[in-house]
C-alpha cells in the first residue's frame, strides 16, 4: 500500500454506523404550574396532547449499542389556545443527552425527549378503537 494511502487511514477516523430509526419516541413534561412530571410515548406521526401543547414526532433516532449512544428526534410542537386553534411554536430535533439544547420551553410546559423505542406498552394509533 502506498505511502499516502497509509497515511489517509491513520487520519480517517474509524467508521460510524447508520442511525437506527425508531417508531416511538419517550418524552418527558414538566407542567410548571403543578410541578408534575409526566413520561409519555409518541409513535412516529401522531399528535400527542400534553396541556395546551400538540407534540408530533416526524423521526427518532438512536445508534446500536456498539457505538456512542446520540438519541434524536425530529419534532413539530404546536400550542393549541382557548378558541381551538393552533400555533407552530417549535420544529426541529431534540437531542436526549443534550436536553437544554433544543428543548421545548413554554411558558407553562417543559417537553424533552427521553429515548426512542421500538415498541410501547400503548398500542399504536391504528389499533386504537
Amino acid at each position: 500500500m502506498p505511502v499516502a494511502a497509509l497515511a489517509l487511514l491513520a487520519f480517517a477516523g474509524p467508521a460510524t454506523a447508520q442511525p437506527i430509526a425508531n417508531p416511538v419516541a419517550t418524552f418527558a413534561g414538566l407542567d410548571k404550574i403543578t410541578g408534575r412530571i409526566t413520561q409519555f410515548d409518541v409513535y412516529i406521526g401522531e399528535t400527542v396532547l400534553f396541556g395546551a401543547l400538540e407534540i408530533t414526532p416526524r423521526a427518532c433516532y438512536d445508534r446500536p449499542s456498539t457505538e456512542t449512544q446520540r438519541i434524536s428526534a425530529f419534532l413539530e410542537v404546536d400550542q393549541r389556545s382557548l378558541t381551538g386553534t393552533s400555533k407552530r411554536i417549535f420544529t426541529g430535533w431534540m437531542f436526549a443527552d443534550s436536553p437544554a439544547l433544543n428543548a421545548v420551553d413554554h411558558a407553562v410546559y417543559d417537553v424533552w425527549l427521553i429515548e426512542c423505542k421500538t415498541s410501547s406498552d400503548v398500542p399504536p394509533p391504528d389499533a386504537r378503537g
